[in-house]
């Protein structure tokens, strides 16, 4: 059999066609339902995340700085490719995962409690949950500042050693023994 069809539609490719169909649209039924109860899990707990010590500005500020590393520590996972033993890549991956999932999550669990755009205030499930407003600018804030400062800490770090070694080839250069690296290549 070589695999051709002669314009004929096969049993085998149909069974395969609706089997794909049932495969999305179950995986879309559960996706919605895990965002479902995932909405009711932050209208339940918000409420008392918010009343802890420090209310919904310590929790914005908290939930911030999970943003902010939780970000940066996902981006020095991603630049860890020097080992490539398949443990090494999966742990990487774990890691991506796990530390933008966290980032990620503070901010989706903040906008989950906030009420829904098209939902009328008289229903529980879409009424307004104090301070959930407030931690939502808190961790906006903290994420943009904090995160801002740690960029400009790395940056500024990464552009001092590049002087260095910049200064350091310069110096070799001047006693006749450096090499620019393009020449360093050719031979």
């Amino acid at each position: 059999m070589t695999g051709q069809t002669d314009g004929k539609f096969q049993i085998r490719e149909g069974v395969g066609l609706a089997i794909g169909v049932l495969v999305v649209l179950g995986m879309s039924a559960v996706g919605l339902w895990i965002l479902g109860t995932g909405k009711r899990f932050v209208r339940e707990t918000a409420p008392a995340l918010l009343d802890w010590p420090g209310g919904s500005w310590g929790l914005g500020f908290t939930f911030g700085l999970v943003t902010v590393f939780g970000g940066f520590a996902g981006l020095w996972f991603c630049d860890q490719a020097t080992k490539t033993t398949r443990l090494h890549r999966a742990a990487r991956i774990v890691g991506m995962v796990v530390c933008w999932g966290a980032a990620f999550g503070v901010l989706m669990y903040l906008l989950a409690s906030l009420p829904g755009k098209n939902c009328p205030s008289s229903e529980e499930r879409c009424s307004y949950i104090p301070g959930s407003g407030t931690a939502l600018v808190a961790h906006l804030l903290t994420a943009g500042l904090v995160g801002w400062a740690v960029h400009r800490a790395v940056n500024s770090r990464e552009e001092k050693r590049n002087a260095r070694e910049r200064q350091r080839l310069r110096k070799l250069r001047k006693k006749g023994k450096g090499k620019s690296r393009a020449a360093a290549r050719r031979s």
